[in-house]
């Protein structure tokens, strides 16, 4: 099996290169000429998808071949104040950069819009500004030119005291979408509230593929084992990856499945990331499921991003001096036997 691993945003490598520099709405709003506050705005949208490409740059000069974009790249964008600006066609040049970048150099690229966008939410409004967000990551990746393979990673959302019924609610919700948008989602597992099992249970009704975090099944199991994890859930993960490339019209095993992989920061803190990720749990994962599949990618969100899954493959080659059954293919992908 081929394990690709990416990094999530941010660059800790590489210096003065934030995709995600921002504006508040009150910066904003202390500008006297209204076009020239927007002009700022897409100045500053500009220099993060400049930077952007020379993230993914640095990423593709070390083999890394997965990368998840930051969600801030256009400040203000989903701000009620500024309903009628375009900034896609504003951009047009530079995201039309990037997407030829990420199609020239083969990689996987991905959104994960923030805990805002929640269509599980019983309020009409927090509905209606989830999926404003969600609008607004489809439109930047049409913006770049990718096709229905580049998704939107979201959650299930909130269990606002009756879990089943906040499920009902998601499935309901996330139905009345417009199937251009239905195909830009992935579900995951999260580490509160909706456990592997449940968020399955949601991508195979809703017909999405399904994200495992291996990091949030560790917090909040559910009471499923990793022998049931492994030989039990994970072939229904795949086929919901077999099922989208059977809908996209793609070859079998082209689209592989992707899951989340990261480390507790602490004993006292299981929850948070750490730093870096340990090599040799997250190689025991891989091995269990190796002879299921012959790709997988694996982001990892670790607090020191491009940094740790640098070091992560340094860890990996002494693993693979010690004969641990890991092979290092280059710089940002191995291969594990069964």
């Amino acid at each position: 099996m081929i394990v690709r691993f990416g990094f999530v945003a941010m660059s800790l490598e590489l210096e003065n290169a934030s995709p995600s520099k921002t504006m508040t709405y009150k910066s904003f709003s202390k500008l006297d000429d209204r076009e020239a506050a927007v002009r700022r705005l897409e100045s500053i949208a500009g220099e993060n998808l400049h930077n952007t490409l020379r993230i993914m740059k640095h990423a593709a000069f070390h083999d890394i071949r997965v990368y998840r974009l930051s969600s801030k790249l256009i400040p203000l964008a989903t701000h009620d104040a500024l309903a009628g600006w375009d900034p896609y066609s504003a951009l047009a040049d530079s995201f039309s950069e990037l997407g030829d970048f990420v199609q020239k150099k083969g990689m996987r690229v991905s959104f994960h819009p923030d805990h805002f966008c929640v269509l599980s939410t019983p309020r009409p409004e927090v509905l209606a500004g989830s999926i404003r967000d969600l609008e607004h990551h489809i439109r930047m990746i049409e913006a770049m030119g990718l096709p229905e393979t580049v998704k939107n990673n979201i959650h299930v959302g909130g269990a606002y005291g009756d879990k089943p019924g906040s499920l009902k609610r998601f499935i309901e919700q996330f139905g009345s979408l417009s199937e251009r948008m239905k195909r830009r989602v992935t579900l995951e597992n999260d580490d509160k509230t909706f456990n592997v099992q449940e968020t399955l249970e949601a991508a195979e009704t809703t017909g999405v593929p399904m994200v495992l975090d291996i990091h949030h099944h560790a917090v909040n199991d559910g009471g499923i084992s990793m022998d049931e994890l492994c030989l039990g859930l994970w072939p229904r993960i795949l086929r919901t990856w077999r099922e989208e490339e059977r809908l996209l019209g793609l070859q079998e095993e082209s689209l592989p499945p992707k899951i989340h992989a990261s480390s507790p920061k602490g004993e006292t803190d299981r929850r948070s990331h750490a730093d870096n990720v340990e090599a040799e749990p997250l190689l025991d994962f891989l091995r269990r499921i190796a002879g299921q599949t012959s790709r997988v990618d694996c982001m990892l969100e670790a607090k020191h991003k491009d940094s740790a899954l640098l070091k992560l493959m340094e860890d990996f080659r002494a693993l693979e001096a010690r004969g641990e059954g890991v092979k290092v293919i280059d710089g940002g992908s191995i291969e594990i036997k069964p």
